[in-house]
């Protein structure tokens, strides 16, 4: 078994969970390499939620297997303590104060860094003695983003953390999970419909649309290996059989291949993130 610092942080073969008789993912495969800020996209029931919480033993798969960090998700209380999540709305309890939240948090986890977390609270400006209940969207967030990574986790997982909070807020929110991943030696996670925010923090991107795994890579890897390129529809067609035409309209394609096998007479240029994942987005989402 190679050595922990090697093992994926999330490993998925042919992963599956069905709810009844609605299927919401379907014979995902993923193997992401530690170290990396993840950004989870799709549209609204495309299976994100339903990832974020298998990774997080919160559910059970009904085929496949998973490992998070090497191990099946919430395999002891010691794995458990490795992940940090910070679930959509970030909920606290309203009747307890930041203190109390500071509190319970070091009860709950063996490795909790106090010393980080009265650091953390200083530094964003909450008030011990405030009542979560009375606290903004912001700062509810970032007391939920404190006390995920006060356990000191291997990984970080964050489902939809900031897509309720106003620019400013989430600007902040953003800017100390970066410091948080780095602070820790992290890996993260982080599902957003801000196409923005992935592209700050994230260099590795996973498109689910219709419960599958449309595209998953290296941010750096997945830009250079797909053009917006202007050519005529009937030559799209004579592509060499290494190139994939992602997506294409009357005024161009998106195209997956190298450089080298777009023929030379084609208008070419890099294409941005957000055009990126829109085009395989659109493709999942036609009959």
């Amino acid at each position: 078994m190679p050595p922990d610092d090697l093992l994926p942080i999330l490993r998925a073969d042919g992963l599956t969970k069905r709810y009844g008789k609605r299927t919401a993912l379907t014979d995902c495969d993923l193997d992401i390499p530690r170290g990396r800020v993840v950004g989870l996209v799709g549209p609204n029931g495309a299976g994100k939620s339903t990832l974020l919480q298998l990774c997080c033993g919160l559910i059970a798969p009904s085929a496949g297997t998973l490992a998070v960090l090497g191990a099946p998700p919430a395999a002891s209380a010691a794995h458990l303590a490795r992940v940090g999540f910070v679930a959509q709305d970030t909920p606290v309890y309203s009747a307890l104060s930041v203190a109390d939240h500071l509190r319970m948090g070091e009860r709950l986890n063996p490795g909790w860094d106090a010393g980080l977390a009265n650091r953390r609270i200083a530094a964003v400006g909450l008030n011990p003695g405030q009542r979560a209940g009375r606290l903004s969207g912001g700062q509810r967030a970032q007391l939920a983003l404190t006390i995920a990574a006060a356990k000191r986790p291997d990984l970080l997982i964050f489902d939809e953390p900031a897509a309720a909070l106003d620019p400013l807020a989430r600007s902040g929110f953003l800017r100390n999970l970066t410091e948080f991943v780095a602070e820790l030696g992290a890996s993260a996670v982080l599902s957003s419909h801000l196409l923005g925010d992935i592209e700050r923090v994230c260099d590795y991107l996973i498109v689910l649309c219709g419960s599958r795994v449309q595209l998953a890579g290296d941010v750096r890897d997945l830009l250079a290996t797909h053009h917006r390129v202007v050519a005529p529809g009937p030559e799209l067609d004579r592509l060499s059989a290494e190139a994939e035409v992602v997506w294409a309209d009357g005024t161009g394609a998106v195209v997956r291949a190298a450089a080298r096998q777009l023929p030379a007479q084609w208008t070419v240029r890099p294409v941005e993130l957000e055009e990126l994942v829109l085009s395989y987005l659109t493709r999942a989402a036609r009959p």
